[in-house]
């Protein structure tokens, strides 16, 4: 997945989807492009930081939930974040790991043929 296709899918077509999963690729370009524009937006005003902030916080929980669901694990764990230095070198394995046949994926096809 390009740079601009993981912008895409975070915002346009899966801006608040906590089901499925999102590739390695789709979640780390996703990640600089919220680095990138908060960034920018913080040199223009520190309003315009906040208000960025804001913007990315739900697609950025939810590329990070199907990111951990690629790998067969939950969504949840994001809240590792909390534990300092340790929750976070723990996040930062999960999200490098390789994808794994997972449940959510199976149970996202299945949901998609029901329908």
């Amino acid at each position: 997945m390009t740079f601009f296709d993981a912008i895409q899918t975070c915002f346009m077509k899966k801006y608040a989807t906590f089901e499925g999963t999102a590739s390695r690729s789709e979640f780390w370009w996703f990640f600089l492009f919220q680095i990138l524009a908060s960034g920018a937006a913080n040199i223009v005003s520190p309003k315009l930081g906040g208000i960025a902030s804001l913007v990315f916080l739900l697609p950025g929980i939810a590329a990070a939930a199907r990111r951990l669901h690629d790998t067969d694990r939950s969504g949840w764990l994001q809240l590792l974040a909390f534990l300092p230095i340790i929750g976070w070198i723990a996040l930062l394995v999960f999200y490098t790991q390789d994808s794994r046949p997972n449940r959510f994926e199976t149970r996202a096809r299945a949901m998609k043929q029901a329908a």
